[in-house]
């Protein structure tokens, strides 16, 4: 499921270069955060800082109830670039352990 979360994120966001009625990017803002949160939580239970700190700044940068206001050209290369590394955090950020609700330490 994390996996097919952040496909669907990446899609998402490069689909958001072309253009689309304002609730379409207020969606995206909340979908963004809501993967960019969860993949934050993973990454700190297996212990991955750096992914951990740039899923952090993905979370506040797309938060949709503080809104950062930037124009066009510059979201749709951070759209981008998220998407990239939405798709390359496939190959390093993996949820192989399942994490016990009621601790943070991973079960085996």
């Amino acid at each position: 499921m994390f996996l097919i979360l952040r496909i669907v994120s990446a899609i998402l966001l490069l689909w958001a270069l072309s253009t689309h009625p304002y609730g379409y990017y207020t969606i995206l803002r909340f979908v963004v955060t809501g993967v960019a949160a969860y993949s934050a939580y993973i990454s700190v239970n297996l212990k991955k800082k750096i992914w951990t700190c740039s899923f952090g700044i993905i979370t506040i940068l797309f938060n949709p109830f503080a809104p950062i206001h930037l124009n066009k050209d510059t979201w749709a290369v951070i759209d981008v670039l998220v998407a990239i590394f939405f798709i390359v955090s496939l190959f390093f950020v993996r949820d192989s352990m399942k994490l016990s609700p009621i601790s943070s330490k991973p079960e085996k």
